[in-house]
């Protein structure tokens, strides 16, 4: 992928400036961010926080170094119904690509199975791999729907994502109150207006 390879071209050129072993360009980076914004890197308090901020960003960026094709080759069986499956109130967390700063809320999925069904533990575990990357909301909406269509080819995929941007919250506008709201369907939630209706009907209620 592209951006993996300037990322490291980046980091090439980093160590060769700054004179760091790969094992430690975390750590570096961290330091010098810490020194930029005036802060001493090696008073009491701050001494672990590369470490911790190295350890926290591998995680929170996962998503990066798992495939949709291995993590559904398991999870996939016959379907004994082909009636609205939702997964509704799924908690997700991601970071904005333009500030590097979290995004977090509320996923529903729902799918009408065609021949094949998945594990319903499968489809927040889903909903992580693409989360935890860079992202912007839109394109996390489509990403879901895009890769559980193409690895359970149901008769269709409805998502609605709703997130607090602490971009628009902490900086810029500080709206505190403010949700973004993004939807992507396909197949017979695209095509049928009924389908689609009792999707967001489920979703809003409390059932």
């Amino acid at each position: 992928m592209a951006h993996t390879n300037d990322a490291q071209d980046d980091l090439h050129r980093l160590r060769q400036s700054l004179e760091i072993p790969p094992s430690r360009e975390w750590e570096a980076t961290v330091r010098l961010m810490l020194r930029l914004i005036g802060e001493d890197p090696n008073r009491a308090g701050l001494r672990r926080t590369p470490l911790r901020v190295k350890q926290a960003m591998r995680f929170l960026t996962s998503g990066y170094r798992q495939n949709p094709a291995q993590f559904f080759r398991r999870s996939v069986g016959d379907a004994k119904s082909d009636e609205m499956v939702i997964v509704k109130n799924i908690d997700f967390y991601s970071i904005c690509e333009h500030h590097m700063l979290p995004f977090f809320g509320k996923c529903h999925l729902a799918y009408l199975p065609d021949k094949k069904i998945v594990g319903l533990s499968k489809i927040p575990r889903l909903v992580d791999l693409f989360a935890r990357r860079l992202q912007v909301q839109e394109r996390l909406t489509a990403q879901i729907t895009e890769a559980f269509t193409q690895h359970v080819q149901p008769r269709g995929v409805g998502c609605v994502m709703e997130a607090q941007h602490l971009c628009l919250m902490m900086r810029g506008v500080q709206k505190q109150n403010t949700k973004a709201i993004t939807s992507s369907m396909n197949g017979l939630f695209r095509t049928s207006e009924k389908t689609r209706g009792e999707f967001l009907s489920l979703i809003r209620s409390d059932l």
